[in-house]
């Protein structure tokens, strides 16, 4: 056995906890930290890259349909910042990397404030950490269901008189039904004022080819094991989340589909949207 490469890898999991909550159980994957880990983050552990690999091996595109989702994420606040909104609450946030919704706001306008929500442990921590000094800007521990908590907590930061961009990216697709997403959604939009925007993505099998369904059906079964469950949406059933808002064009899309910057072919199970509350 090479015994500096055994202290090397120690020294590198004592580093790894220095940043973990105590409450955290690092053997039981995740999926923000294994989201973080198809982003080509560091805030993963062996549990979640071993349950992401899996997923990779059997259905090889979740690596790029979650990157995909990023750049989603990146060109829908710049549109909303140009349509006046500079105040962002951000549900089931995960864990901070390049590219976050603070950093692209702030870019345009140092005023514009976010509040970053997810209940994993880890994504809230380290959250905090790297917005240390960030007045406008923070992140709260609660689950985006207890839509009371989130709402009484958020407006320590953000002004409920004035527009808020909602994004729920890529975190209601581990919401069962059973736990009334579409209720909880309404609630945070009937909370805030016209011109209010959601933002949603969300996973679906409706793009999938047989082959591709066959291998997404297979790597679903590996979240089973993570703290959270997949539960995929129609198009219409991920329409439904915007009941009574006016949608941006060009509506429920594929996420490369929606407004890109560059041209992307690829076929992602992803769907993307956006719409204004009149």
């Amino acid at each position: 056995m090479d015994t500096r490469a055994a202290t090397t890898e120690d020294a590198h999991v004592m580093e790894e906890l220095k940043w973990v909550p105590s409450t955290v159980d690092v053997t039981r994957p995740s999926v923000a930290r294994m989201y973080d880990y198809y982003l080509g983050g560091s805030h993963n552990f062996e549990a979640d890259r071993a349950a992401a690999k899996q997923v990779e091996q059997i259905f090889p595109g979740v690596t790029q349909s979650a990157q995909a989702n990023r750049s989603f994420l990146r060109r829908v606040v710049r549109h909303l910042m140009t349509e006046g909104v500079d105040q962002f609450l951000d549900l089931g946030s995960g864990i901070p990397t390049v590219g976050n919704v603070h950093e692209i706001a702030q870019h345009d306008n140092p005023d514009a404030r976010v509040v970053y929500v997810d209940f994993e442990p880890v994504a809230v921590s380290h959250s905090n950490a790297l917005l240390a000094g960030n007045p406008n800007a923070n992140a709260i521990l609660a689950d985006l269901r207890a839509t009371s908590t989130v709402l009484a907590s958020a407006r320590e930061t953000l002004d409920f008189s004035r527009p808020v961009g909602v994004l729920v990216i890529a975190a209601l697709h581990f919401v069962p039904d059973t736990d009334s997403p579409y209720e909880a959604i309404a609630q945070y939009m009937a909370d805030l004022p016209s011109g209010s925007y959601l933002a949603i993505t969300h996973a679906t099998w409706d793009t999938l080819s047989d082959e591709e369904l066959a291998e997404a059906q297979e790597a679903a079964k590996i979240y089973s094991n993570s703290d959270n469950k997949v539960t995929m949406r129609t198009h219409a059933e991920v329409t439904r989340f915007f009941e009574g808002m006016e949608m941006v064009e060009p509506g429920v899309v594929p996420v490369t589909d929606w407004r890109p910057d560059s041209f992307d072919g690829a076929n992602v199970s992803i769907y993307g949207a956006v719409a204004r509350k009149p």
